[in-house]
């Protein structure tokens, strides 16, 4: 399979797009990541999320640690070429590492953020002691 849909993405000068994960089937926001050339390319292949680790600066397969995979169900290209859209499926229903459904879980509530979604499992239960 040729490569080229990769060629019209607007990747950034480090070479990477940033990435929204939406869960398929209620359209909720679960995460941001970016992916570089090669997770995007294996994201396709495998048909789960590898996303580029900026602070690891190495390849991540979502799940790796957590068990909680993301099976992607759809790709989507934003008009300006530079944001992806992955539709998934999250094994586990816990897409954050602090283990929530969501890594969006604070809103600004009078001027504060706060928690508004639970924790789901404990982190340390997912991830053990780091």
């Amino acid at each position: 399979m040729s490569a080229s849909w990769l060629d019209e993405i607007r990747w950034t000068e480090e070479g990477l797009v940033p990435v929204i994960a939406q869960q398929a089937d209620t359209g909720k926001i679960l995460m941001f990541a970016w992916m570089n050339r090669e997770s995007l390319a294996l994201t396709v292949r495998e048909g789960y999320a590898v996303y580029w680790s900026r602070s690891r600066n190495k390849l991540w397969r979502k799940g790796e640690e957590s068990g909680h995979r993301q099976r992607v169900t759809g790709l989507f290209l934003d008009c300006d070429e530079d944001v992806i859209l992955i539709k998934i499926e999250q094994e586990g229903g816990i897409a954050c590492h602090t283990g929530r459904e969501s890594c969006f879980y604070r809103s600004l509530v009078n001027g504060q953020w706060q928690p508004v979604e639970p924790v789901l499992k404990d982190p340390e239960a997912i991830y053990g002691k780091q």
